[in-house]
């Protein structure tokens, strides 16, 4: 039976990354807008039921919470035309709409005060599930909702829910002077920093300086919108989801992605790499996508969505998600070949390995490419994005 994982979106990022997130997850199920399956109605091959549950009528609706304390952003998914694809019922939106001000306090402080509200949500969410497996968090650390509400979203969940994990999607801002716009952003950060390490069992890393230099050097697209942007971070979220809900041998539960990976509690700050990248209007320069092109690539520094500089530090724990129709026996020569050549440096106390897990492509999306891939890593650079 699949474990069923809660989104949580919160904060204007953190809902604007959401709804492409859930565009993303419906066209690789066959579900369309209004959450009715327009694939091939005899193909059960995928898990729906990990971030979807059906209603009455049997439409899909995701397991999704929006959380947020000004309308805008809100308002604007549930005029859009995927309307019909949330639960009203979980959305909360502050009355006074005045937001959190990008103040961390007031957004803590507000998400206590309604805690009862926001919780009356989540509860209900979590008692229709038949095997909880944990809550997936999506927010900015920066903005004084995703921050302060987010920080104390994770210290609650946490007291309330201890035996379910918590994953976090957390969008890094520019903290240079000359590209922040918010004089206290360094502040939500570093009190949003603390919860993370305290309160999450794993954290991926959305470093916005990274993605904006991809889009500019790898997509070629001169001035990167934020819709771009979101886009680059939904594939990399489904990505990242695909063993859970087009399991494969190994990796298929949010545990086992996570045991791959964290070695010891505290470092569970993940960064990751995602090839071929395409937008729907700029193609990659990608031509051939062979298991180890596709492996080399990801473990390219140009390539990871991480800003510090990587050549000084080392992986702690490495983890491939390769999609597609694959042998695996190129995946064991594609293995030898990276080992030979040297080019990914571990840690010497922990095992020296590269671990691979392999997940089908959705057959209800056309694939530019026979071969695509994520890398999710524990890498010891990950201080220099904190340090900044």
């Amino acid at each position: 039976m699949p474990k069923e994982i809660i989104t949580l979106q919160v904060g204007q990022c953190g809902n604007q990354i959401g709804i492409e997130f859930w565009k993303q997850l419906c066209a690789e199920h066959g579900i369309d807008q209004e959450g009715h399956v327009i694939g091939n109605q005899n193909y059960h091959h995928d898990r729906k039921d990990v971030f979807f549950y059906q209603a009455d009528d049997e439409h899909y609706i995701p397991r999704a919470v929006l959380f947020d304390l000004e309308p805008r952003v809100v308002h604007g998914i549930m005029t859009s035309e995927y309307q019909g694809l949330y639960n009203p019922e979980n959305v909360f939106l502050s009355k006074d709409g005045g937001g959190a001000g990008n103040n961390w306090a007031r957004g803590y402080a507000t998400a206590d005060r309604v805690q009862d509200e926001l919780f009356d949500i989540i509860d209900r969410e979590a008692d229709g599930s038949d095997s909880l497996e944990g809550f997936v968090l999506c927010h900015s650390i920066s903005g004084g909702t995703g921050s302060g509400m987010g920080s104390y979203l994770l210290e609650s969940l946490n007291e309330k829910y201890p035996k379910r994990l918590i994953q976090t999607y957390s969008v890094f801002p520019h903290l240079t002077t000359e590209t922040s716009d918010v004089v206290v952003q360094p502040y939500n950060s570093i009190l949003t920093l603390k919860r993370l390490t305290l309160n999450a069992d794993s954290v991926v890393v959305l470093d916005n300086a990274a993605l904006n230099r991809i889009l500019v050097e790898k997509l070629k697209v001169t001035t990167p919108s934020i819709q771009e942007t979101n886009t680059l971070v939904s594939n990399v979220m489904a990505a990242s989801t695909a063993t859970l809900r087009y399991p494969g041998p190994n990796n298929n539960d949010l545990l086992g992605l996570m045991a791959s990976l964290i070695a010891v509690p505290r470092c569970h700050s993940l960064i990751t790499s995602y090839t071929p990248l395409t937008l729907q209007k700029h193609a990659s320069s990608i031509q051939k996508t062979t298991v180890l092109d596709v492996m080399r690539r990801l473990f390219q520094t140009q390539n990871v969505m991480m800003s510090a500089p990587m050549k000084d530090g080392k992986y702690m724990s490495a983890l491939n998600v390769i999609m597609g129709d694959v042998d695996p026996t190129e995946i064991h020569k594609s293995l030898q070949r990276i080992r030979e050549r040297k080019l990914v440096e571990f840690i010497k106390w922990n095992p020296a390995s590269i671990q691979v897990a392999l997940s089908k492509h959705s057959p209800y999306v056309p694939q530019q490419h026979k071969v695509s891939g994520l890398l999710l890593a524990n890498h010891t650079s990950i201080a220099g994005v904190s340090s900044r």
